[in-house]
């Protein structure tokens, strides 16, 4: 089973969308059961929260209910019970590394970097722009999931 974190600083808006559109993506390919995919935060300040609502709109939109997920934070072990942490900016990788007292077996990566481009994607409670966020987050997940199968996607 391959078991992967998605990381953003309050976990409410790009990591739990990360989380919702892979899981998505993976119940769609039909291999759901070869994956555990969750989501957390690199902050406090959310601790407890759900999603964003225009976040949750724009999922429902999509098809994807997130109405359960409620927000968490990174915690050491993580770094040892999940075979992929990644964040969304290069603000969560360097609080990852913190948080985890390293990247010593290289699980560390951001999102947007399995989609062949290099970058962060940007946070949209400060832009405002959820659907560049949707189009960035599902471009990171397609990446992932085809390197991950081996490029059969």
């Amino acid at each position: 089973m391959t078991r992967i974190l998605f990381i953003c600083h309050g976990n409410i808006c790009r990591s739990p969308m990360a989380e919702f559109v892979m899981k998505d993506m993976v119940r769609k390919a039909g291999v759901e059961g070869q994956f555990e995919i969750s989501s957390a935060a690199t902050s406090r300040e959310e601790i407890g929260n759900p999603v964003y609502p225009p976040v949750c709109r724009l999922l429902a939109g999509h098809g994807i209910d997130c109405t359960r997920k409620t927000a968490r934070q990174l915690q050491n072990r993580d770094y040892d019970d999940f075979d992929y942490l990644i964040g969304m900016d290069s603000a969560n990788l360097r609080n990852m590394h913190r948080i985890c007292g390293g990247d010593y077996h290289g699980k560390m990566s951001r999102l947007l970097d399995w989609s062949g481009r290099q970058g962060d994607i940007a946070d949209p409670w400060y832009t405002g722009d959820f659907e560049q966020t949707w189009r960035d987050v599902e471009a990171g997940c397609r990446g992932l999931l085809e390197q991950l199968r081996g490029g059969s996607l």
